[in-house]
């Protein structure tokens, strides 16, 4: 069971659009669904769901839009909110960005979209790409003979055409790492995991079979591998993309498929492994009453030394009333920005192993401001190419097609910071 109608409403609630798919629901209840958010706000007890009576109103909030979805029955919620959130991304996807300006801007487009989107009620065609084929900005012309579908759509493999060419075939993979981590003021690590996603640009001719191996410690259990001489990884929460063989995998962790042709992301996963801060952070300030502060921040590259950490900015917090900042720093350079409170130290090339320092000094206004609020962590963004923290690799790329050309893989892979905090003392 799905929604009865979709509606999307600008910041104070007022309809710029919508698709009635069941007619089940009358569309002048859209009026309460304002009143009740701003109530529930003012209570302070906002739910992703709110209920009129019999009618209930899933939503999410995007820009400065709501996108809503009604139902009278008992809906599938998790399906209702993947089809809004994969609504906004189609129409990012067409219209850039998605605002009540590019709304106003394509009545007619959104309304062959909503259309093609959702019938009765169910999620039909959510591939952008796909969408383009059929749908497009330039108004459609009307020739005779022209109106058939394209078969990707009724096609068992509806995310790829058939007939694609391409003079040199190749896929390029991205291995992602993100790194989430906070620590709190004695140095002791509060959480630490890392989320990885695998993406994948293809330029491949025709219907290719693609199978990816990584070193999976499932999959090396099962055949035998694991060993001191393979390291391997355990992955969890693993989501694919719909072109993945979800069988084969749970079968013997094959990762078999047919990509979508250019970008897509294959896959993600979280590892909850315990690890050690690639960069690490100490830093001591120092408040003089009535005069000023004065901040010294150490940063350590804590990764291999053959690694360099790319675009290291370190955000520092700093009294909200602090004044007439002075830095100096061991490599890099320091900026103060008084909208978010914060210095930040930027850094464009870190290796590892190496320690850096960066000392700032305020002024503070003579009459003391009461301190009410806490002070907020030290923040840190990078990057560090040809690295993963987890060890993952990619162990082979086969790419099988009827005609037989030969593919070249291309393997990146890539550190970056997620949510990356340290709490000061």
């Amino acid at each position: 069971m799905s929604a009865s109608a979709v509606f999307i409403l600008d910041v104070k609630g007022k309809p710029l659009i919508s698709r009635n798919y069941k007619g089940d629901v009358a569309m002048s209840e859209i009026e309460h669904f304002m009143p009740l958010l701003m109530q529930r706000e003012e209570e302070g007890a906002l739910t992703p769901l709110l209920s009129h009576g019999r009618v209930h109103f899933l939503w999410i909030k995007y820009s400065n839009l709501y996108l809503v979805a009604t139902t009278l029955k008992n809906a599938n919620a998790s399906l209702v909110y993947s089809f809004l959130y994969k609504t906004v991304e189609v129409f990012s996807e067409y219209f850039k960005e998605l605002e009540e300006e590019s709304i106003r801007d394509n009545f007619v487009i959104i309304y062959e979209l909503l259309d093609e989107l959702m019938d009765f009620g169910f999620p039909q065609t959510t591939d952008s790409k796909i969408l383009q084929e059929y749908i497009t900005q330039q108004g459609n012309k009307l020739e005779t003979g022209k109106s058939r579908v394209p078969p990707t759509v009724t096609n068992a493999v509806s995310w790829r055409s058939e007939g694609i060419k391409y003079k040199k075939n190749e896929v390029f993979i991205d291995v992602i790492e993100s790194v989430n981590l906070l620590v709190n003021a004695n140095g002791s690590v509060l959480l630490s995991e890392i989320v990885g996603t695998i993406k994948l640009k293809v330029f491949l001719s025709g219907m290719p079979e693609l199978r990816l191996g990584l070193n999976d410690r499932v999959l090396f259990e099962l055949t035998g591998l694991s060993g001191s001489k393979n390291k391997s990884v355990e992955l969890e929460d693993v989501k694919f993309h719909q072109c993945v063989r979800l069988s084969r995998f749970d079968n013997d962790r094959t990762i078999s498929f047919i990509p979508p042709d250019g970008d897509f992301e294959l896959m993600s996963y979280r590892l909850s492994t315990q690890v050690k801060p690639l960069i690490w952070i100490e830093s001591v300030i120092e408040k003089f009453s009535h005069s000023r502060v004065e901040i010294m921040v150490k940063a350590k590259g804590q990764f291999k030394k053959q690694s360099v950490a790319n675009s290291v900015e370190i955000s520092v917090p700093v009294p909200s009333d602090a004044d007439s900042p002075r830095f100096k720093t061991s490599v890099g350079s320091a900026k103060y920005v008084p909208e978010k409170n914060v210095v930040i130290w930027s850094i464009k090339s870190f290796p590892g192993g190496k320690e850096y320092l960066m000392r700032a000094h305020f002024g503070l206004p003579s009459v003391e401001k009461e301190e009410v609020e806490g002070r907020p962590p030290i923040g840190v963004k990078f990057e560090i190419p040809y690295f993963t923290v987890s060890g993952i690799q990619v162990r082979y790329m086969k790419i099988i097609e009827k005609s037989g050309y030969q593919a070249l893989p291309w393997v990146r892979y890539i550190t970056q910071s997620g949510d990356y905090q340290l709490r000061t003392s």
